[in-house]
Formats: structure tokens, C-alpha cells, sequence
């Protein structure tokens, strides 16, 4: 038995299955992400390192071209490059594009290791960043204070940074700018040169006074206890009582030889927020979280459960909301959407004339689309530009097939079949050509799912939503709209009433039939004498349908319209970047 009589002949069982489809595609679009597009890995890894002190030149001779020749034999690399600054390298690989970044992180890591050793003293181990769509700060806060900015830092890790990342979702948040105490010692050379001392010795005295160590266990009757020397320092001041050395009986403090300042360190990156001191918190979230609540609910913390309970003198600001992007750029295709979804509902309604017809085409939509959900669901995606794109162009396509289904079965109907006879015979004639051009627009779609690289990772969700759609839509319009038209379609020349009476529609009663039906007749006939015309002028008609193609393309020839991977997007930021000549001071910077 085809599948259009197993579900006209049961519409109850046909009724629970799409149903039950529906149903899972709500839970899993209340469980998707939402995000501006489809999580990737870009495939660039950075390895960053400090040498203090040492310039340019010296960083390119002994840090970069080291790291360099070790990181060549990387799999995967297409291109290395690298900048050498004073105190820091920084080299850059860009992989191969659908190469596991996690593996190339493994082999950049046993790279350096390697070569670790024959790097100069006083060298930091390298740093390894990998770069991923999640790595991007999703908000930004500008956080200014005056009276409270020297101890800014501690006030932030311990009442913000710690309470937010309690948040689900929260990967990581970051300081930049923060005023780091420093305790400078500011030694008198011409007193050390009295003494005798050393700068070496005036450290070893300071450093052998600042202890917290483990000092064994002791044992005390039944019980054991842990010994720690803590010699810390709780002030600096007391920095000033520290001895250094004796001569002629008498002790030789810090404070005979130095100045001990407690202040801020001197600064090689400084954050002002309106001209005020201040500093950058910057969020980012974990890998497949969702954006859109994380920010909201960041807010929402910050504004009525952290911000009260700091300073009065500390402020807070958004600089950066990237949930207003992608909400804005989700809002508006939604709104394309829905609005594709009435559109395609009224040119129906239009050319069927009858409410329950376009009932049913509508019908078809949502449950074409919402396997888009499903799917989404399954392979860990998220709602994004792309997936909603995708729905964009699938809503006109979708209807297509129930349409051809159901405009055969009205005119059986209107032959005088009863509505179950015409839904059993009108799909047996068309479902196979249903099948065909559902297979001929998938072959157009499916071969985005086979595309590489970045155009591969973007647009692959376009090819699987479109096909499964389009392939959900044929099963509708095969097994649904039969079903669906067995029961709700009635003869268009009777009604029947409440009391299961038969009541005869004068036609001349009927507005459709005397406004619409006569326009479409009138197109019809157009289009009759239209169609007569080009099969009796084959060639101009060719040569006619070449010259639009031509001109069709004629912009593209003439370079008027340019290629670009992406449109460019007004996000509502602007920033000025000024480059300053080398080894320029930050005071001067800041001036600037």
C-alpha cells in the first residue's frame, strides 16, 4: 500500500507521528544556542614570548628564528609568519583549513619543547593561543574609579570576576589595565658604596625576610601538626626595618640606604574610559553556550547584585554587547521569516480561493521547517545568520510540492470525485513527480554539505536545512496534505450544514468567482497566446532568452559588481588606531 492511502486510511496514527515531529522540534529549538554564526575553529595558532630586556634584534636572532626552523615541520602548515619586538615574539601560523587544530596544537607544543632549552635565560616559556569563534569577548565593561583605583584589581577578582564566573556558560574573564601594586626600593649608590654593600645583598636581606614555607610536622601525643615559617610582609613598611648588615656593632637597615616606595606600577598599557583612569573586563563563553542569555543574565548580576555592593566611586559601562548584534541580526531575519510565511499564505489563499486549502498548505510549512530545529539540535549547532537563512529560502520552496498535490486533488474535486476518492487518485498522478523534483532541488543544495574550508564550515548548515526541508516537504505533501484534504475539502458546488443538510451555493454569489477567478482566467488566456506565439518564433524567442542571460550578466563582466566572502556589517562601533614611532613612551601615548 503507498504511503498516501496508509495515512488517508489512518488518519489518527499520520496525525501522531507529524505531531510527535513537531513536538521534538519545539524542545529542540528551546534548547538551541543562539549565536551569530556557526561555531569554528580558525585555523591560526599564535605562540607568544617574553624576554625583558632585550631588543629587536636580539628577540629575532635568538627567540623567533629558534622557534621558527623547530615549528616548520608542523603538519598542516600553509604559512608562518612572526613579529619581533623589544621584549617580545610573537609567530603566527596559519593551517591548513579542516585541520584538527587540537592535534596541530599537540605538534606546535612538541615543537617548542624540543627547542625549549636553547632558548636564552630569562626567557618565558612560550604561550600557545589557538583562535575559535567561542575565544571572541562576547561584552566588554569599561569600569572606572577614583578614590578605590590603586586597589582596583583585588576589588574586581574578588566581588565581580569570582561572582560572574558562576555564571553557566561563562569560559573566561579577563582584566586589562589593571594598576598592579609594586613596592619600589629606591637604593642611594653613594650610601652603598659607604657600607660596602651591594644591590645583590640589599635583595637577599629583603627576600630572605619574606617566607612562607613548609617546615615539616610535629608530633604531639595522639595528634600531628603541620609547621609553616610565614614571614611575609603585611606592610610595606616594614620593608624599612629590614637589617642588611652590621658594621662596628651597629645594624645597617634598608631604610639607612634606600626609599621605599609603596605606589603603582609604571605602565606599558593604560585603559581610560572618558578621560578617567579605568579598566577593560572582558567575557568570553565556553564553546557552544549561548550568547544571547550569558549577556542577559551578566546584566542582570551585575546591576542588581554586584554593582550595589561595590564603592560608590566605581562605575560600570557596556562598551561592547555583542548579544545586541547577533539579537538585532536574529530579529531580523525571524521577521523575514515570518513574513515570507504570510506572504506565501495570502498568494495561496489567492490562487486557491478556498480557506481550508490554504489551511492546509500552511500546515506544511512549519512542520517542513521545524526538522531544520531537529537537526540543529542533533549536530550541536546553534541559531544563527546562516540556519535562519537557510529557513529564508526554504519557506518559498517547501509549499511547492503540497501545492501540486493539492491543486490535483481540488480538480478532481471539481470533476465531482468526493474529497477521500480525489486525495487517493489526484496524489497517485503527481507523487512521483513530486519525488523528482524534490531529488532535482536537493542535488542543487546537497553539494554545500561537501564544500571545504571556511565557505565550507559556514555554508554547510545551508545545505543539510534546505535538504532536509525539502525532503521532509515531499513526505508532507505525499502523506499529510492527501490526508488532511480527505477531511477537510468539500465540494465547491455544496456545503453541508450543521444538521448534515446539503445547501446549493448560487455561484453568482460567490465573490471570488466573479473577481478573482476572472482575472486568473484573463492570465490564463494571456498566457495561452503567449506560449502559441514563442513555439511559432523558436529562434527569436532563443536568441531573446540569450540576450537576458547577456545582460544578466553584463555587470559582472564589466566589474561593476564586486566579489567579497562576506557583506560588511555596521555593528554601531568605530575605532581609530593611531601607530605612534617605535620605543615612543606611554606617557606620550597617552598625551596623543
Amino acid at each position: 500500500m503507498a504511503i498516501y492511502q496508509t495515512a488517508i486510511n489512518k488518519p489518527i496514527t499520520t496525525a501522531l507521528i507529524f505531531v510527535g515531529i513537531i513536538v521534538f522540534g519545539v524542545f529542540s529549538f528551546s534548547k538551541l544556542p543562539i549565536d551569530q554564526f556557526p561555531a569554528m575553529d580558525v585555523p591560526y595558532v599564535s605562540i607568544m614570548t617574553t624576554y625583558p630586556g632585550a631588543n629587536g634584534s636580539e628577540i629575532e636572532t635568538n627567540v623567533t628564528k629558534v622557534l621558527e626552523n623547530s615549528l616548520n615541520s608542523v603538519d598542516g602548515l600553509k604559512e608562518i609568519t612572526s613579529q619581533s619586538k623589544d621584549n617580545i615574539s610573537v609567530v603566527s601560523l596559519q593551517l591548513n583549513w579542516g585541520q584538527n587544530l587540537d592535534e596541530s596544537v599537540n605538534d606546535v607544543r612538541s615543537a617548542i619543547d624540543m627547542v625549549n632549552d636553547n632558548l636564552p635565560d630569562g626567557c618565558s616559556r612560550p604561550m600557545i593561543f589557538k583562535f575559535s569563534t567561542s575565544n571572541f569577548p562576547i561584552m566588554q565593561y569599561a569600569i572606572t574609579a577614583k578614590e578605590s583605583y590603586a586597589g582596583l584589581e583585588k576589588i574586581l577578582e574578588d566581588n565581580v570576576v569570582n561572582v560572574l564566573n558562576r555564571i553557566d556558560g561563562i569560559g573566561n574573564i579577563a582584566l586589562s589595565g589593571t594598576p598592579e601594586r609594586y613596592i619600589y626600593i629606591d637604593l642611594d649608590q653613594s650610601k652603598l658604596d659607604a657600607y660596602k654593600l651591594s644591590v645583590e645583598q640589599i635583595g637577599q636581606a629583603i627576600s630572605a625576610n619574606n617566607l612562607n614555607l613548609a617546615s615539616g610536622s610535629i608530633k604531639m601525643g595522639k595528634e600531628q601538626y603541620q609547621l609553616r615559617v610565614q614571614s611575609e610582609y603585611a606592610e610595606s613598611s616594614e620593608i624599612n626595618n629590614i637589617v642588611v648588615a652590621n658594621r662596628l656593632g651597629k645594624n645597617i637597615f634598608v631604610k639607612d640606604l634606600a626609599n621605599v616606595r609603596d605606589t603603582i606600577r609604571d605602565v606599558n598599557l593604560d585603559e581610560r574610559i572618558n578621560g578617567q583612569n579605568g579598566v577593560r573586563m572582558v567575557i568570553m563563553k565556553q564553546t557552544g553556550a549561548n550568547t544571547v542569555a550569558i549577556v542577559k543574565k551578566v546584566k542582570k548580576m551585575m546591576t542588581e547584585d554586584i554593582m550595589p555592593g561595590l564603592p560608590p566611586d566605581i562605575k560600570a559601562q557596556i562598551i561592547y554587547d555583542s548579544a545586541q548584534t547577533i539579537q538585532n541580526s536574529i530579529d531580523g531575519l525571524s521577521e523575514a521569516v515570518m513574513l515570507a510565511f504570510v506572504f506565501v499564505a495570502l498568494v495561496v489563499m489567492f490562487f486557491l480561493g478556498r480557506w481550508r486549502a490554504t489551511l492546509i498548505i500552511v500546515l506544511s510549512i512549519p512542520i517542513s521547517l521545524i526538522c531544520a530545529f531537529i537537526y540543529l539540535f542533533v549536530a550541536d549547532s546553534s541559531i544563527n545568520i546562516i540556519s535562519l537563512a537557510s529557513l529564508t529560502v526554504a519557506v518559498g520552496i517547501v509549499v511547492d510540492d503540497a501545492i501540486v498535490v493539492l491543486e490535483n486533488i481540488m480538480r478532481h474535486i471539481e470533476r465531482g470525485s468526493r474529497p477521500r476518492e480525489a486525495a487517493i487518485y489526484a496524489t497517485n498522478e503527481v507523487w512521483v513527480s513530486v519525488i523528482a523534483t524534490t531529488m532535482v532541488i536537493v542535488a542543487v543544495f546537497l553539494p554545500l554539505t561537501m564544500l571545504s574550508g571556511q565557505a565550507g564550515i559556514l555554508f554547510k548548515e545551508m545545505g543539510w536545512i534546505v535538504s532536509i526541508c525539502i525532503t521532509v516537504s515531499a513526505t508532507v505533501a505525499i502523506a499529510l496534505t492527501p490526508m488532511l484534504s480527505s477531511l477537510l475539502l468539500k465540494s465547491k458546488k455544496e456545503i453541508i450544514n450543521e444538521k448534515g443538510e446539503v445547501e446549493e451555493i448560487s455561484a453568482n454569489a460567490n465573490w471570488y468567482e466573479n473577481t478573482v477567478m476572472k482575472w486568473l482566467a484573463a492570465l490564463d488566456k494571456w498566457y495561452a497566446n503567449l506560449l502559441r506565439w514563442c513555439l511559432g518564433h523558436k529562434l527569436v524567442t532563443s536568441l531573446i532568452a540569450l540576450a537576458v542571460v547577456i545582460i544578466g550578466f553584463l555587470p559582472v563582466f564589466m566589474g561593476k559588481i564586486g566579489f567579497n566572502f562576506m557583506a560588511q556589517q555596521d555593528n554601531g562601533y568605530m575605532s581609530l588606531k593611531i601607530e605612534l614611532q617605535r620605543g615612543t613612551r606611554v606617557e606620550e601615548s597617552m598625551r596623543v
